[in-house]
């Protein structure tokens, strides 16, 4: 699997592939980083859900990403 990474000033955007099928299994985004942090997540064939946490830096922001791919 192939984790793609796309961070702008205050965002991040993700999509995790398959690299041998080039399904994506999995994108997210984060925006509002130093803000007040909000992660839009949608796992494949999954809905999207929402959530918020504290990100005062994209290194929070990361971890947050991370978290939400470990879980199930």
């Amino acid at each position: 699997n192939v984790l793609v990474i796309n961070c702008g000033s205050s965002s991040l955007k993700f999509q995790l592939i398959n690299a041998k099928s080039e399904e994506v299994l999995a994108k997210e985004f984060v925006k509002r980083i130093g803000i007040d942090g909000r992660l839009t997540y949608q796992p494949e064939g999954g809905e999207k859900e929402k959530s918020e946490k504290a990100m005062p830096t994209h290194t929070e922001a990361i971890q947050f990403v991370i978290e939400a791919l470990q879980s199930e």
